[in-house]
Order: C-alpha cells, then sequence, then structure tokens
C-alpha cells in the first residue's frame, strides 16, 4: 500500500510539473526570445566587427578599446550622461518628496492635485517634449513674458551649449516628478501615528521632524526611489532626442543616443553593442555602491 501510494504521489508531482512547465512556456519562450537570445547575442556582438550589411570578423577587445581611445563621441556622450544624472536625481527626489511632503493630510483637495501632478508621468514624451520646445524657442512663451515684463532678451535656450543641458533635465524633472512623488507619499500615508503624535510631544516639529523623524522613517522607499531614478537617468534617450536632437553639436548626446547613432545611423553593430555593454557595466557599479552605503542611512523595521 505504502509502494502504490508513493508511486502514485511520484505520478502526480510529474503531472502537475508537466502541467506548470506547460502553463509557464509562452512566458519562458518569450523570455528566451526576447531576452536571453537578444542579450547573448549582444556579448558576442561587441567582440566582433559587426557591420549591418556584410562580413563580420572577430576582434575581440577591439571594441571597446575604440571606444575609450579612438572614439571622439564616446567620451563626451559619457559626459554628458554623467551631468544629466548628477542633475536630475537629486533634484528630482528632493523635489518630489517635499511635493510628497507637503500635499499631507490637512491639504484639501490633495488627491486631485495628486492626479495634477502625475499627469506629465502618463502623457506621450513628443507631446510633453512640443509644449517645452513652444516654450523654449526664442518667441515662446518664456521669451515673449521675459521681453514684456522686463525688456530682457533671454537666450536661445535649445541652441546654447551653456543652457541646453540645463532644459533637458528641466523638462524631464517637471515630466517625472509624479512618479516618485506618488512613492513618497504612499511611504507617507503609512507612517504610524503613534510614532509622529510622540515625536510631536517631544519637541519635534517643522523641519526637524521632517529630517529626523520622517525621513528616516521612509528611508526604503527613498532609496528604491533613488535607485530607480539613477538607472533611468543613465538610460536616457527619449528627452534629448526629441527635444534638442543631442545638439547644439553634441552638447545634449547621451551614452545611449550615441549607442543608437552607432548601430542605427553609422550601422556599427559591434561598437554599438560594446558601448551598452559599458553602460550596463557601469549601472552595475553605481548600484551596486549604492546598496553598499544603503547600510548606513536606510532603516528597515525588524
Amino acid at each position: 500500500m505504502t509502494t502504490t501510494t508513493t508511486t502514485r504521489r511520484g505520478s502526480l508531482a510529474r503531472a502537475e510539473a508537466r502541467q506548470a512547465l506547460g502553463f509557464a512556456s509562452p512566458a519562458l519562450v518569450g523570455l528566451a526570445l526576447f531576452t536571453i537570445v537578444p542579450v547573448g547575442l549582444s556579448i558576442v556582438m561587441s567582440v566582433y566587427d559587426w557591420p549591418t550589411f556584410g562580413d563580420r570578423t572577430f576582434s575581440g577587445v577591439d571594441n571597446y578599446a575604440k571606444l575609450f581611445t579612438s572614439s571622439p563621441d564616446f567620451w563626451p556622450a559619457l559626459r554628458n550622461s554623467a551631468v544629466y544624472t548628477l542633475l536630475y536625481v537629486p533634484l528630482s527626489i528632493a523635489l518630489s518628496l517635499a511635493l510628497a511632503i507637503g500635499l499631507g493630510p490637512r491639504i484639501r483637495g490633495r488627491g486631485a492635485l495628486r492626479v495634477l501632478f502625475f499627469i506629465p508621468v502618463v502623457v506621450p514624451m513628443v507631446a510633453n517634449v512640443l509644449v517645452w520646445k513652444m516654450m523654449l524657442q526664442p518667441q515662446g512663451l518664456f521669451s515673449g513674458l521675459a521681453q514684456s515684463w522686463f525688456g530682457i532678451t533671454l537666450p536661445n535656450f535649445l541652441a546654447d551649449p551653456s543652457w541646453a543641458m540645463i532644459m533637458v533635465v528641466a523638462m524631464s524633472v517637471w515630466q517625472g516628478l509624479g512618479y516618485n512623488m506618488l512613492i513618497f507619499s504612499a511611504a507617507l500615508e503609512q507612517l504610524p501615528e503613534s510614532v509622529l503624535e510622540a515625536a510631536g510631544i517631544d519637541g519635534a516639529r517643522g523641519l526637524r521632524l521632517v529630517w529626523s523623524v520622517m525621513i528616516p522613517m521612509i528611508s526604503p522607499s527613498i532609496f528604491f526611489a533613488t535607485i530607480m531614478t539613477m538607472i533611468t537617468a543613465l538610460q536616457v534617450f527619449a528627452q534629448p532626442q526629441l527635444l534638442t536632437g543631442g545638439g547644439p553639436g553634441n552638447a545634449t548626446k547621451p551614452l545611449v543616443m550615441f549607442i543608437w547613432e552607432q548601430g542605427f545611423t553609422f550601422g556599427d553593430l559591434g561598437l554599438a553593442a560594446a558601448a551598452a555593454w559599458i553602460l550596463f557595466a557601469i549601472i552595475i557599479l553605481i548600484t551596486g555602491m549604492q546598496f553598499a552605503a544603503q547600510r548606513k542611512w536606510v532603516h528597515y523595521e525588524h
């Protein structure tokens, strides 16, 4: 009886495993076709001289060496990505957090205000860019107001190398502000009232309450938002591509735009794949550093 029961259970387990594999197979096939295979192919491409059309020859690390030594646009693109990230991430996190705290329980209509600030996140990027182009062009809203109110002639922001990146960052912060705001708002609403009341009794109010009590308690959410915002910033493409085209010159061309140009404009897929893996290594390195540093400032409940 025991042997028969064990055999039946084994047969049932194998049948359930086959059924589970059958249900999961569409997702597994999709994962293989659209993630695993392209990732593996990109590794192979990065060590080949791989033109879009023509013969492909093994080149080893020549693509990587070319990027660091003889590619005229790689280092400016890497610098632009770094500048964009250093400007965008702190601004986005700080403003989103301030907005989430400002739209506290005492604010009437805060639900409608949250929806209002979240609208740019879900509006198509092209529409956002068109609005900003109309405002920033020489005869646009900003220049018109400055000229009529103060008699000041503003520079052509999108054609000035000193201003173009700042405008790309400003538009990006405005467009993505609502996403992190909702993350922080959700975290703030989970704070226990007893802790906040106790802090108030102890004299913690205003900025002291925010800095010493609220921010430490929502630090896991801040850490998550910082990680995701940093990854998004290093992978930025649509904003500079649509707003400035990477110009003027290459003043706003980030690394992802450089990868896109190498692969789809110049047809050098091997060089594009190598640059993509360099970007991947940078993201992994910075993310690892953030995870190592979070032990000192992120506080989890135990």
